[in-house]
């Protein structure tokens, strides 16, 4: 197991400092919101790009990949009712994957949980084969770059399509793509009471990505979690992937919250 930081908390932080300071503290990785880079990725040039890459590099420190990934510009949604939207978020999306490959990062989170919101009039069902449709191209090219998809199962407070583990897994296996597996996180999986350890186990050949945090969205540790029997389990089913801290409270600032998580998880492991 790797151990990765998300970047959006470092607000105002220049990328370079992020990895920088995560690598200090012994992280072997950033994960990247791309809106902290570009309002949109197609703005990010090749030079810009390579200048990014080589910073983590000068910093003895991965780049994890990318999640928040439509978070902007505004307008993106994998399966809105208007065909223009979807095929302009199909595109964007190939974009992003060239950007985590440009970047060498290896996995993208599919979060993003206003974008992908079953919307009126759609049915579920429509909104699914919309949202299939876009997973599988965006797939067939991660698998060419070598990236990795994941579909995160978010709690139903965010979203209304795809808030289980096990539908997760059913868009997996309906993409059918090597390269499109899953995500888990822990602030979403105890926000709908479900046991973390037990779906690691079951679903272990497609958990590819992990994020850690809490039950209050907070640093992992920090709320009511019960943690050993979740790094068990990641140990047990041999994850040798990134466990990457995401939060969403940025209080009291983003040293103390990276050198506490750090500690938390690396007591565990």
């Amino acid at each position: 197991m790797r151990i990765a930081i998300c970047n959006e908390m470092f607000e105002d932080w220049k990328i370079e400092d992020v990895f920088t300071y995560a690598a200090e503290l012994g992280y072997d990785a950033v994960e990247i919101a791309p809106f902290t880079l570009a309002d949109s990725v197609l703005d990010i040039s090749e030079t810009e790009r390579s200048r990014i890459r080589k910073a983590a590099e000068d910093a003895k420190i991965e780049i994890a990949g990318l999640h928040w990934l439509l978070v902007s510009p505004p307008g993106l949604y994998v399966n809105h009712p208007d065909a223009d939207i979807r095929e302009e978020t199909r595109d964007y999306f190939l974009a992003l994957v060239n950007l985590c490959a440009d970047l060498g990062g290896e996995v993208m989170v599919i979060g993003s949980p206003q974008q992908r919101n079953v919307m009126d009039p759609l049915s579920f069902e429509e909104a699914w084969e919309y949202a299939r449709a876009t997973f599988s191209e965006s797939a067939a090219l991660a698998g060419e770059r070598d990236v990795m998809l994941c579909m995160e199962p978010l709690s139903s407070d965010q979203t209304n399509f795809i808030t289980h583990p096990d539908k997760a897994v059913e868009m997996v296996r309906a993409v059918n793509h090597p390269n499109f597996q899953i995500i888990l996180d822990v602030c979403s999986t105890a926000k709908e009471g479900i046991d973390m350890p037990t779906q690691l186990r079951k679903h272990a050949q497609h958990v590819a990505h992990f994020h850690s945090n809490d039950d209050n969205g907070y640093l992992p540790g920090s709320g009511n979690v019960d943690y050993p029997p979740i790094i068990e389990a990641l140990k047990e089913i041999d994850y040798k992937g990134y466990v990457s801290t995401e939060v969403f409270d940025f209080k009291p600032d983003p040293k103390t919250i990276a050198k506490r998580s750090i500690e938390f998880v690396k007591s565990l492991l």
